[in-house]
């Protein structure tokens, strides 16, 4: 394998390099100046800006290119519209993530260099997924993006629910990243390839009947349907959602729901879409049975919740399945099911994270509690947040013209779609919209306790920071223009759709 560096490998490769520099930034400033919270802030967004900018830079390079594809590495990394869309809304991830999270770990003594520099090794596994090209590369992203999601959800040291949530995450998350490498190495063993387009080919000679299927590849294919869907928290794979997500500071617990989220489905669609799609007529069975369990599921358990924070945790397992509903449609044949996972991935990215930061800010003061009672009577102490919150809750319910609901059209219509080829995807569009009626109570029951009751003592409103304001302001914008003008992202979806398949 030739690895010599070229100037377009180094132009290619640059976002990834400037994103892990930015971490070791943050954390060698904190070095020369401990406990300078601004100088740590500071590093961190202009640390995502000058990644921000590489990574427009190197998908420039990518488009001079024939087919609109930059490779690296022996076509281990690749740079094309789909790597692009994701590495931008990592980084937007990373930077609502980090202007959140301040006020509410200022408050408990907790150390935000340190946050913010896990955040971005974070942030560079998930970046390292989207364009990976190769099996191994893919369980190297995999591994780098959710590490550092063990120690932030175990980041409140002193907090017992804190670690029990990191434990099980850790556990759970090792048990599914071996099965992850199992099946990698049975593939591996079966193909003799570990190249994305390589094992494409043998399953495409597979499907010819030109070459053997062994029980081995069955079991290596196995192997990583189960890991990927650990990854997701699909149902029955679901069970360190809840844990971990009541348990971690709040700010992590947005990020948890959303980025680690994305990075899985940018995995899932590198791996089917691209190295066992020429079998997807066999797979696509357990993906909609994953999608009908998993939103079922997660909203019904979702609607006995009396913690926002778990009840959000279970919605994230009903997104999850949503978005599994757009993917199915796509390998049935209907490419507008991945635009549409993709543009639910963006949209569930602002509403989730604008939705969290507002608990965030409610707990800023410490022994404050997500219970359902703490935000009764909300609208009188904090109406900005009541409201905020109210748009956020209503997008996630999918009330036009939200990008929530636009999201879930999407990937409807895309089921509904390919229901004419395969008559499932048509049940399985009914019971998405069943499940989206049925969501609803529980996100509008925040709503009545904000404006409906009465709170059971009186708590004082207190001040949040600029930081935060400017984060909920980015995610109000996002959540109401991707309602009203989802043309915004469309074109980008559809152009990062297209690249799947250009070699």
């Amino acid at each position: 394998m030739n690895l010599s560096v070229s100037p377009a490998d180094a132009v290619a490769m640059a976002p990834f390099i400037a994103a892990v520099l930015a971490a070791m930034a943050v954390i060698l400033v904190d070095f020369v100046w401990p406990g300078r919270r601004t100088a740590a802030l500071l590093t961190t967004f202009v640390g995502l800006a000058i990644v921000a900018g590489l990574i427009l830079v190197a998908n420039e390079g990518a488009r001079t290119t024939q087919n609109g594809v930059s490779t690296v590495f022996n076509g281990s990394y690749r740079v094309d519209a789909l790597t692009t869309f994701l590495d931008l809304l990592f980084v937007s991830i990373a930077g609502l993530t980090a202007a959140f999270a301040p006020d509410y770990l200022g408050e408990r003594r907790l150390p935000v260099a340190e946050f913010n520099a896990t955040l971005l090794f974070a942030m560079t596994g998930a970046m390292l997924l989207a364009g990976s090209a190769d099996l191994i590369v893919l369980f190297l992203g995999l591994e780098l993006m959710v590490l550092p999601g063990y120690l932030l959800a175990g980041f409140h040291k002193n907090d017992g629910f804190s670690t029990e949530g990191a434990i099980k995450y850790f556990l759970l998350g090792s048990f599914s990243s071996a099965i992850f490498l199992f099946g990698l190495a049975f593939v591996f063993g079966m193909t003799g390839t570990t190249r994305i387009d390589g094992v494409a080919g043998y399953l495409k000679a597979i499907v010819a009947g030109t070459a053997p299927f062994s029980p081995a590849l069955g079991m290596g294919l196995a192997f990583l349907t189960t890991g990927v869907a650990f990854k997701i928290a699909a149902v029955p794979f679901h069970y360190w959602t809840p844990d971990a997500y009541q348990g971690s500071p709040t700010p992590v617990t947005g990020y948890l729901s959303v980025g680690p989220k994305v990075g899985a489905f940018a995995l899932i669609i590198r791996l089917f879409a691209g190295a066992l799609l020429p079998m997807a007529v066999q797979w696509n069975v357990v993906i909609i049975v994953l999608a009908a369990t998993t939103m079922t599921l997660g909203n019904l358990v979702a609607l006995t919740q009396d913690n926002v924070k778990r009840m959000l945790a279970y919605s994230s397992i009903a997104h999850t399945g949503y978005m599994l509903v757009g993917f199915a449609a796509f390998a049935a044949g209907q490419a507008q099911g991945l635009e549409g996972l993709l543009y639910y991935g963006a949209a569930y990215s602002f509403m989730n994270l604008g939705a969290f930061a507002v608990i965030a800010s409610i707990q800023r003061r410490t022994g404050i509690t997500s219970n359902l009672s703490t935000f009764a009577g909300l609208i009188r102490r904090e109406p900005a947040l009541a409201w905020l919150m109210t748009l956020f809750l209503l997008s996630l319910t999918g009330i036009p013209p939200t990008a929530g609901f636009f999201g879930k059209f999407y990937v409807i219509l895309a089921a509904v779609q390919a229901g004419n080829t395969n008559p499932w995807l048509t049940g399985l569009a009914v019971l998405a919209m069943l499940n989206a009626a049925a969501a609803a109570f529980y996100y509008l029951r925040v709503v009545v306790y904000m404006f409906m009751r009465d709170p059971s003592e009186e708590v004082a409103s207190i001040g949040h920071g600029r930081l935060v304001w400017a984060g909920l302001a980015v995610s109000t914008v996002m959540t109401i223009a991707l309602g009203l003008f989802p043309g915004i992202l469309l074109g980008l979806v559809s152009s990062a759709a297209a690249a799947v398949h250009v070699n």
